[in-house]
């Protein structure tokens, strides 16, 4: 009796399945360009007919409704992408591969409708690079690096007011004071920072929260503790290591808080920016590759995704991104010369997605 009931249901869940199967299409070929996520089309709404995105470097989301884009300047509509070697100028806007120099900084709401654009301060900018926000600061100041100026320019949230400013535009150097060409910052929770410096200096430097110098390491080279292009930096969750993207020498390195070398990650084609997600994973976008690289914190490869091409879903040279509180992922690229904006895919494997960094009181 028993066989037979075990039979019955085997006849039964068989069938079910045959005929799921007959109304499901199923899925043939793909390549699973964009991973887990699908690109969200016509985000963000284009600001001009005849213009376009420069160079478009950086991209924070401090929510779904304001995310914040940093570009250098636009340009005439063309058929061509940016070239690989765009490098604009400041203020120039006749050639067509120079920018004007407008809409360097701004913010976007969730449909991709602007919001802000701060106009009021491009005269500032020579070449922006980066967007960073302290986790820890309850005021939610807007830090901008830029690092043809060789400055990191400190903003109120509202961006009415300049709070700090340090280096000094157009004068280059390698003292207490001074930047040539700086590239990211970290925080720890006490509001002290590290800046990596970055093109040209091969240095990490550690300022107190008030902007004061304390002590650096680094210097040109290819052993521990040595830099070729040192161009982005995170903390992790625990705030007891340092991870510096060594880009031109195709590793990441990994120190102490005190700048003692710990241990470094080789092989890594071109590591353009790097991102610690609230799971405790290090997520790298690789400039060279076009991929996105999931590692746990000894270093282990577990995913990777991404493709090169100027369609959506595409990209080329991702520069820097960014995950929101509902999981959307937005990526500036420097050479396709704009930001995209992704969404999970139905039925995402959780364990391919990118989580929102770590969250404190003050987001």
């Amino acid at each position: 009796m028993k066989s037979r009931w075990v039979v019955s249901v085997l006849v039964v869940v068989s069938l079910s399945l045959a005929i799921y199967a007959q109304k499901t299409p199923q899925i043939k070929g793909d390549e699973e360009e964009t991973g887990p996520y699908e690109p969200v089309p016509n985000w963000p709404i284009p600001l001009h007919t005849d213009f376009k995105n420069g160079s478009t470097i950086g991209v924070w989301a401090e929510s779904p409704d304001r995310v914040m884009v940093f570009q250098r300047g636009e340009l005439p509509i063309s058929k061509e992408p940016l070239a690989a070697g765009y490098v604009p100028a400041e203020g120039a806007a006749t050639a067509a591969t120079s920018p004007r120099w407008e809409h360097l900084f701004t913010i976007f709401d969730a449909n991709g409708k602007l919001i802000e654009s701060w106009e009021q301060y491009n005269d500032l900018f020579v070449r922006p690079h980066r967007i960073v926000m302290n986790p820890y600061d309850p005021a939610k100041s807007v830090w901008l690096v830029d690092d043809g100026g060789h400055q990191i320019i400190k903003f109120s949230h509202d961006g009415k007011k300049i709070e700090m400013r340090l280096g000094e535009k157009g004068k280059p150097g390698n003292d207490q004071t001074h930047f040539n060409r700086p590239t990211d910052i970290a925080f720890l929770p006490n509001g002290d920072f590290y800046v990596s410096d970055g093109y040209v200096n091969t240095r990490v430097v550690k300022f107190s929260k008030d902007g004061k110098y304390q002590f650096e390491w680094g210097k040109p080279g290819k052993g521990p503790g040595e830099f070729d292009l040192v161009h982005a930096i995170v903390l992790d969750n625990n705030q007891n290591r340092i991870y510096v993207a060594d880009r031109t020498n195709s590793r990441i390195q990994i120190f102490d808080l005190n700048g003692k070398f710990l241990d470094q990650w080789t092989n890594i084609r071109s590591p353009f920016y790097m991102y610690l997600s609230r799971d405790n994973f290090l997520w790298v976008a690789d400039g060279m590759t076009q991929k996105f690289l999931k590692y746990d914190l000894n270093g282990k490869l577990l995913y990777s995704w991404g493709t090169f091409g100027v369609f959506p879903g595409g990209m080329w040279g991702p520069h820097q991104f960014t995950v929101d509180s509902d999981g959307n992922l937005y990526i500036a690229e420097t050479f396709g010369g704009r930001v995209q904006k992704f969404r999970p895919k139905k039925g995402a494997d959780p364990n391919k997605l990118i989580t929102p960094p770590l969250k404190t009181s003050s987001r």
